[in-house]
């Protein structure tokens, strides 16, 4: 790596084990002291690497230094130190002799509790997110900002009252303890999955930051597998899911950058390695008597990955899609099931079903009717479409519209 593209990439990977790791010692009341250290840290090593050049371990230099500057706070701040230095985990008699523990061990188990604090019922799940990518990913306000497609003042927002919310409910960053994992690794799933879905389906034209926030999601879901404690079978189906969804990227938009269905897409653009990823986590998943909807929705990925179409798979997608919303109902998932459902029985039983659906304020639901009026009534389907394009928010949702249309007068002709 180039030396120019060294110290970002640390910072993306190294900020937040560091905030992690001083969060977990000073507690999360004193998280933007935690965030100072760090980011000084930071800026110790631009100025100092820009005149004696990248250290043989740049990584080790960060935690070194980072300690070191956490000892000096401890030893000139005397109210932080009379408030903190009593409570915190690796107490001494000697301010100079408390030991920041930065092993590999400490770090997992550090950014494994900030993971359940940070994804507290008591912070709302738009600002969860947020402050996830902020503390737990390392990602700045106007990153975060370009990634929900929102005004920088509106995240900066987000994520100070979640800091709030976190100090008044005077939540402890501490190893979780069984009850709280199963009180609460939902809302991280939940969490987690938001964050992904964030990268995989924004409609920002950034590729490279979707990119990262889909691996991010990716990175925190392996950090509950590495623990004991939160290594169960709905966290391996999460995270089957997002390897199979992740496997086709590359093949859901086209030079222009506009979406391509899945009917349409280079099958020979999928990764082949991260589908056998999923299929060994999707298997993973099924020990124990748990149904999670992340095991459904794996199963429903999983067959995506088989371009070919065939009774078999859209049976198997359908009947998925029926327990999914057995358990959990959604729209788009109702939405989802009627194209499986077509697929079995018929376009006509498709938009039967999908009628009584009538989520008229729904693009994708006049969509999925264009779809199926397709070769039964050219009329229907071309106004089910233009009313979708009404309705839809983004260009490139527009954009496959109007294609679709023009497929339909192209057959035509």
């Amino acid at each position: 790596m180039e030396e120019k593209e060294l110290l970002p990439h640390l910072f993306r990977t190294e900020y937040r084990k560091l905030v992690a790791v001083l969060c977990y010692l000073f507690g999360i009341e004193h998280v933007e002291i935690a965030e100072d250290i760090a980011s000084d840290t930071f800026l110790a090593a631009a100025e100092t690497w820009a005149i004696k050049g990248v250290p043989e371990n740049p990584a080790a230099w960060l935690y070194t230094v980072a300690k070191n500057r956490t000892k000096n706070h401890l030893k000139r701040n005397a109210l932080f130190e009379q408030k903190v230095a009593s409570e915190i985990r690796y107490s001494s008699d000697k301010e100079a002799e408390i030991e920041i523990d930065m092993s590999p061990r400490n770090i997992t188990d550090s950014q494994l509790a900030m993971i359940f604090a940070v994804c507290n019922p008591l912070i709302p799940a738009d600002s969860q997110v947020a402050l996830a990518l902020n503390l737990l990913c390392g990602f700045g306000v106007q990153e975060i900002a370009d990634a929900f497609l929102l005004n920088k003042e509106v995240v900066y927002k987000r994520i100070q009252r979640a800091k709030e919310k976190l100090k008044e409910g005077e939540i402890s960053i501490a190893a979780p303890s069984a009850t709280e994992i199963t009180d609460r690794l939902e809302t991280v799933l939940t969490t987690i999955y938001l964050l992904y879905s964030e990268g995989y389906y924004s409609i920002s034209q950034n590729t490279t930051l979707r990119k990262e926030l889909c691996a991010e999601a990716i990175r925190l879901n392996f950090l509950l597998m590495e623990s004991e404690l939160t290594d169960r079978p709905e966290v391996s189906a999460l995270l089957s899911l997002m390897c199979f969804h992740s496997s086709r990227f590359e093949a859901r938009t086209n030079q222009n950058g506009e979406m391509v269905l899945y009917e349409d897409q280079d099958e020979s653009l999928w990764n082949r390695e991260l589908i056998e990823r999923g299929t060994y986590y999707l298997s993973r998943a099924s020990t124990g008597d748990k149904l999670s909807r992340y095991h459904l929705e794996a199963g429903i990925a999983y067959w995506h990955t088989h371009k070919e179409d065939s009774p078999e798979k859209w049976e198997s997608i359908l009947d998925l899609y029926n327990h999914l919303l057995a358990i959990e109902y959604s729209p788009v998932a109702a939405l989802n099931r009627i194209y499986a459902l077509a697929k079995v029985h018929g376009k006509e039983a498709g938009i039967a079903e999908a009628e009584r659906l009538n989520l008229t304020n729904n693009h994708f639901y006049y969509s999925l009717l264009g779809n199926l009026y397709a070769g039964i009534d050219k009329a229907q389907a071309v106004a089910h479409y233009e009313t979708a394009i009404k309705l839809a928010h983004s260009e490139s949702d527009k954009a496959i519209l109007f294609r679709n249309i023009a497929r339909l007068q192209d057959n035509a002709g």
